[in-house]
């Protein structure tokens, strides 16, 4: 059975009057800086297999409106679910209030763009239920019959469309359907009584066919139960100072919290992070060179536009350890004097926008990766992460690591387990020692918080020696 296609998310035209609704922003944002009427729909499936059986599926499906007015630093905002003239109304009295008597100037809309970087059609509906829950069983029954010590695994399936427009005061209207699948596997193996798990997955803004691909998720399946292979023999985790090897892709988590954070427009512009100030100052060791691309298409933190209707960029944020950019939204590139660059990102209609990353990564050096391992004298080799904690006004982090081996003499000897990485940001930057050729993004699993809003991101790095980070351990 295939549903049949929802009609494309238009409200201005098939649930608002437009003319109304452009008047009503009008008399909401006179004499503001800046503010647009932004309008969601949204709908995503989530399928988890575990223990050999469907554990959850879940359908849920949201629409409203939220209106905000922008004066200096002050925002007024207001949300619905309601999306009416009634509604709207409403909303543009609550907002209004931060505008005040008014005297500002109306900031320039943003520019217009034909780009597109994934397609528009909805990756719940590409693939029939039946045909998930298959994929799923077979997930399970595959993880188990590669290895007898696998006693759990837990296989997940999620899909979603979101569909925006924006409105601005000006009369620019721009949108953007935005589709994301991810699938994950976990495993949890068992050898005399010791157990470990081991995790892989990842997705973008596609269709779910090559998830669904066998040759795709059996890979997968692969890599989780290596981790959890690996874990089997891993020892006690060293402590203390020592040098650390992080590997490429999925390890940029570290440079995405401990730096990435630190350069967003609103914390430099309030003076709360540990870059603030420093623009055109050396904060990385040469050769050094840090972007976010919200421009790369199919990836799991692109966008076409922001969520204020700018469209994405590639923006270089250290170029060879110097500090040359931060990530923008309209309201702190213009109490900054600079341009926005696409960074304006909300979780839903129910947030206003803040600076946001989309995916953030550093480039490449000229090192091989053997050569970057060969040349510690006594430390770790990270190469899996899990959850961490940064302080965004000192940069300090600690991440745990979920798979790292012990290198000494520049050899890699057992993994290690219970290692934690703890530093700060642009300590960790002045003491990179080696960038190897090997620049990797992540396989499209990372998710950001900030200020109670989550949005998708992606990472990536080359393989990097850093000197001098504190390794917290069990073993001395």
């Amino acid at each position: 059975m295939t549903d049949a296609p929802e009609a494309p998310f238009r409200p201005l035209d098939t649930m608002l009057d437009r003319d109304a609704a452009l008047a009503t922003l009008r008399a909401a944002t006179e004499g503001a800086d800046d503010g647009e009427l932004f309008l969601e729909r949204r709908r995503s499936e989530a399928l988890v297999f575990d223990d050999g059986r469907l554990r959850t599926a879940s359908y849920d499906a949201s629409e409203g409106f939220g209106l905000r007015a922008v004066r200096g630093e002050t925002a007024g905002y207001a949300h619905s679910t309601e999306i009416s003239d009634a509604a709207l109304r409403r909303a543009a009295e609550t907002a209004r209030l931060a505008v005040g008597d008014g005297g500002g100037t109306l900031a320039e809309a943003p520019a217009r763009t034909n780009r597109r970087l994934y397609g528009d059609d909805d990756p719940i509906a590409g693939q029939a239920f039946p045909v998930k829950l298959d994929m799923l069983a077979e997930i399970d029954a595959f993880a188990r019959a590669l290895d007898p010590r696998v006693v759990q695994v837990t296989a997940s399936l999620a899909a979603s469309i979101q569909e925006v427009e924006i409105l601005r005061p000006e009369g620019l209207s721009v949108s953007d359907t935005r589709p994301m699948v991810r699938l994950n596997v976990s495993v949890i193996v068992d050898e005399n009584g010791r157990r470990e798990s081991g995790s892989a997955g990842g997705g973008g803004r596609v269709g779910l066919e090559g998830l669904m691909g066998r040759d795709h998720w059996k890979s997968v399946v692969r890599e989780a139960l290596r981790i959890a292979v690996v874990n089997l023999s891993a020892e006690p985790a060293p402590a203390g100072m020592m040098d650390v090897a992080l590997g490429p892709g999925w390890p940029g988590i570290l440079l995405h919290e401990a730096v990435g954070h630190g350069l967003e427009g609103d914390f430099n512009r309030k003076q709360q992070s540990a870059f603030a100030g420093l623009m055109g100052q050396r904060v990385a060791a040469p050769g050094v060179t840090v972007l976010d691309d919200g421009t790369i298409p199919d990836r799991r933190g692109s966008i076409t536009v922001d969520d204020e209707g700018t469209p994405s960029r590639r923006n270089v944020l250290i170029e060879d350890g110097i500090l040359v950019g931060y990530m923008q939204d309209r309201q702190s590139a213009r109490l900054m004097g600079v341009e926005p660059t696409g960074n304006g990102r909300r979780e839903s209609y129910a947030h206003a926008p803040m600076p946001r990353m989309t995916n953030t990564y550093m480039l490449g050096g000229d090192a091989s990766p053997g050569d970057i391992v060969a040349d510690m004298k006594d430390g770790i080799w990270a190469v899996g992460f899990g959850g961490g904690q940064v302080d965004i006004t000192n940069g300090k982090f600690v991440f745990s690591c979920t798979e790292a081996y012990r290198v000494k003499d520049g050899r890699i000897g057992a993994p290690v387990k219970g290692a934690t990485l703890i530093g700060d940001g642009a300590t960790a930057l002045t003491n990179i020692r080696g960038i190897a050729n090997d620049m990797t993004l992540d396989p499209g699993m990372g998710n950001c918080g900030k200020a109670g809003q989550w949005v998708p991101v992606g990472v990536g790095q080359p393989t990097l020696l850093i000197g001098g980070l504190t390794v917290g351990g069990s073993a001395t």
